[in-house]
């Protein structure tokens, strides 16, 4: 088994939703039943092929390097290969997507949005779902461009054809802010690949061949990727496309937007930015902390100003990331591991308040705030479990989004010594108020919604009913992840660090003295 899975342990999950997907294309569209099987066999199947690559993983113990390498020719003409490989970074990331995609599938189940058509809405969870896998298992710029830019297409349909009244206008602004910052990532690549000493596209040899690439070109590349990255993270000022979509998606959209695609961007800058660019990294630092920190108070403020509760959780997404960004603006190992740490737990916990969002729409037609209430009276179940979201979404200490915001903050007292501190230990107070105003904004979502009597309207309404089976069964391995991580951290900091350490190189361990970018310049 070890051996298949160093050979086929990443090709296979990576594709074979695209496999699945193709066998839909073969099936006439009322056979609705059987793509659901489909679709959920396909998806659960991936993730089982993720559970044995986590157990494999454990055996070797050896987080800090890439496993189940593949490395074969693929466009010659233009020196791209096709390499994969996982490491403590990528692989807490991919499991993430093969979890956060099957619990989409269970709780579309019984509830399909509008227009009606389970066979191309659950197609185009299947090539998302490549495109994800792929983003995080690749170790070309070519190849790891073209998995980024597979999920395009996919969410811009699912926005523009089952999304809210303004899908049409949400989908298109998606779709050109993203495309965009591709095409400036692209051009950055293509910079690489031709100032390097070495022309690659390979991810592993590049910060060794990058390093003789003068600073100034440096920061111009960095900036493109910072462009490029930054506008799928979303990072104020490239936010406005989120709460849009957002609002306008379908419930699964808007989950699998929260949970993994907002990553993808964050994932570049810790996997291609910052290792193969440290200098420009450095020289960018101060002014991404900047533009973290105004997010995160921005996020908040907005979220302050919102009463559709979608929209809500959309703005405080741009908060949370904030939290992410200002871990990696940092250049230490202690906030990047903060970085991945609040990926995961932005992931699992935003993807669950989404989810319930959904539910209560789904119930009350409305995500209205000002006519909401009473769910712990009328649905107390649903009511107990956005409370809990609502705690781990403010950070609350024994729950995962603490780990995903103290650390960060906590980083930016001793960020790498080439930065300013006290620019960083300024960015820390503001972080720190964000807390306070996350918390205001989720205890004033959560007694809108759950606390008080149910309004007039809603009363008698018969329709309004507790979670359903397929409900609990898409949230219950969201809630227990949140609470594990919160009380064991651990699990996720264990298999995250070394990668850390090992993947930023030298540059991250010794950059508190400033050793690696003297070493770059020198060359």
């Amino acid at each position: 088994m070890g051996e298949f899975l160093n050979d086929w342990g990443l090709s296979i999950p990576t594709f074979l939703p695209i496999i699945g997907a193709a066998v839909m294309l073969l099936i006439p569209k009322d056979r609705e039943q059987l793509h659901k099987l489909i679709a959920l066999a396909t998806t659960v199947a991936v993730a089982v092929f993720g559970l044995l690559l986590l157990i494999q993983f454990v055996d070797n113990d050896n987080y800090g390097a890439l496993n189940f390498v593949v490395d074969k020719g693929w466009i010659d003409v233009i020196d791209s290969r096709y390499i994969m490989g996982v490491d403590g970074i990528s692989l807490p990331l991919m499991l993430l997507t093969m979890l956060i995609v099957p619990l989409c599938v269970i709780y579309s189940w019984n509830h399909f949005p509008e227009p009606h058509n389970p066979k191309a809405f659950l197609m185009l969870l299947l090539i998302l779902e490549t495109g994800m896998i792929g983003t995080f298992a690749a170790q070309d710029l070519i190849l790891f461009f073209v998995f980024f830019e597979v999920v395009l297409l996919p969410m811009y349909f699912m926005i523009g054809v089952w999304g809210g009244e303004n899908r049409r206008y949400a989908a298109i602004k998606f779709f050109l802010f993203t495309l965009f910052g591709s095409a400036l990532m692209l051009v950055s690549f293509l910079a690489l690949y031709f100032l390097a000493d070495a022309s690659t596209f390979d991810m592993r040899l590049l910060p060794e061949a990058a390093a003789g690439i003068a600073k100034s070109s440096q920061v111009w590349v960095f900036g493109g990727m910072f462009l490029g990255f930054g506008i799928k993270v979303p990072m104020f000022p490239f936010h406005t496309w989120l709460p849009d979509a957002h609002t306008e998606a379908p419930t699964v959209g808007s989950v699998i937007l929260a949970a993994v695609l907002l990553k993808l961007g964050t994932y570049g800058f810790v996997r291609i930015a910052i290792p193969i660019l440290p200098e420009a990294a450095a020289e960018w630092a101060p002014f991404i902390g900047l533009l973290a920190v105004i997010g995160i108070i921005y996020g908040a403020l907005g979220c302050l100003a919102q009463r559709d509760l979608k929209r809500l959780v959309a703005f405080s997404s741009v908060a949370h990331m904030g939290f992410v960004m200002l871990g990696i603006s940092t250049l230490t190992d202690f906030g990047i591991n903060a970085a991945v740490f609040g990926m995961v737990a932005h992931g699992l916990i935003t993807g669950m308040l989404f989810f319930l969002a959904g539910s209560v729409k789904e119930r009350y037609h409305t995500l209205d705030m000002s006519r909401l209430g009473g769910l712990l009276v009328q649905a107390p179940r649903m009511g107990w479990i956005l409370g809990f979201c609502a705690m781990a979404s403010l950070g609350l200490p024994g729950l995962a989004g603490f780990w995903g915001e103290f650390p960060a903050i906590l980083a930016s007292y001793n960020p790498a010594e080439v930065l300013a501190e006290e620019t960083f230990r300024s960015y820390m107070v503001i972080a720190a108020l964000g807390t306070v105003l996350a918390a205001g904004y989720l205890l004033w979502m959560l007694q809108k919604t759950a606390f008080g009597n149910p309004r007039e309207e809603f009363a008698n309404d018969p329709h309004i009913r507790d979670a359903s089976i397929s409900e609990y069964m898409a949230w219950a391995p969201l809630l227990i992840l949140i609470l594990v991580l919160g009380v064991y951290p651990h699990l996720l900091f264990g298999a995250t660090d070394p990668a850390v350490v090992n993947s930023l190189n030298d540059c991250l361990e010794s950059v508190t003295s400033g050793a690696c970018f003297d070493a770059a310049a020198g060359k």
